[in-house]
């Protein structure tokens, strides 16, 4: 009967130590980074392996430039699109979490009501199909440009509240290793702007013809309006939806403060 407890608390103290350990390999990952740019990101070679799997082939393009060689239109553009308090703050937008996970509830609700109905529908005796699956609700994000470059350099991408803690420990060890043009450098390198194509210098030549370095605030703030869902506008990247939206943002470029 004593065994019990002493083999819990010894589990406990394995688990911690194993966790310390891990953000001790984090730490170490990021203060390499201050001096050496990262080859790939958690993100990127998950991507590797799918296009392995389902297109049996890898259509990839990346290339790095340090950050003197991206255009300033594109960092304003991306701050203003994806984080407009990125020099303010100190890693997590905490009224941003709070208004996403308040959109995230009531759309849960929305998509509960709608699911309720299916299901009434398809109790009912003698039935039809239902016209509709059931359905997720959208998933709202709230999170800095250093939160979503942790997830992208160490984390996989399922939700759960461990992750969720864990991206919080990697965003604070960013913000307190590296300064913001640096997590801004490595992000623009490494982010996803479309099937296989990733950093603004691949981005840049993909969808306009030129280098980072040349993109004008127009063609920046369209790139930086195809962030949240790169894979879908790159199928149209001149709709309607991204070049009303990039006037939108090339109109707040001005007021961005760039690290």
């Amino acid at each position: 009967m004593k065994r019990a407890p002493s083999s819990l608390l010894r589990f406990i103290g394995m688990l911690v130590v194993c966790t310390l350990a891990l953000q001790g390999v984090f730490a170490v990952r990021i203060v390499m980074m201050r001096f050496i740019d990262p080859q790939s990101t958690s993100f990127q070679r998950s991507e590797i392996w799918r296009l392995l799997v389902e297109e049996h082939s890898i259509d990839w393009s990346q290339q790095w430039v340090a950050g003197t060689r991206v255009s300033p239109n594109l960092k304003r553009a991306v701050i203003a699109s994806e984080d407009a308090g990125f020099v303010e703050h100190s890693g997590v937008e905490w009224d941003a979490l709070e208004k996403a996970w308040e959109r995230n509830q009531k759309a849960e609700a929305r998509v509960a009501k709608v699911n309720e109905r299916v299901e009434r529908q398809a109790a009912k005796p003698n039935a039809a199909p239902p016209s509709k699956p059931l359905v997720e609700p959208k998933v709202v994000g709230g999170s800095t440009i250093t939160q979503q470059l942790a997830k992208n350099l160490f984390l996989a991408g399922e939700r759960s509240l461990p992750r969720k803690a864990q991206e919080f420990i990697i965003t604070f060890m960013l913000e307190a290793i590296l300064n913001k043009s640096r997590i801004l450098e490595i992000y623009l390198n490494s982010v996803e702007w479309g099937e296989g194509l990733f950093g603004a210098e691949a981005a840049a030549h993909h969808y306009f013809h030129v280098s980072a370095a040349q993109l004008s605030p127009m063609a920046a703030a369209r790139l930086a309006v195809m962030l949240p869902a790169p894979k879908r506008f790159e199928k149209r990247p001149d709709s309607a939806y991204v070049v009303s939206r990039a006037g939108t943002v090339a109109a707040r470029m001005g007021a961005v403060e760039v690290p």
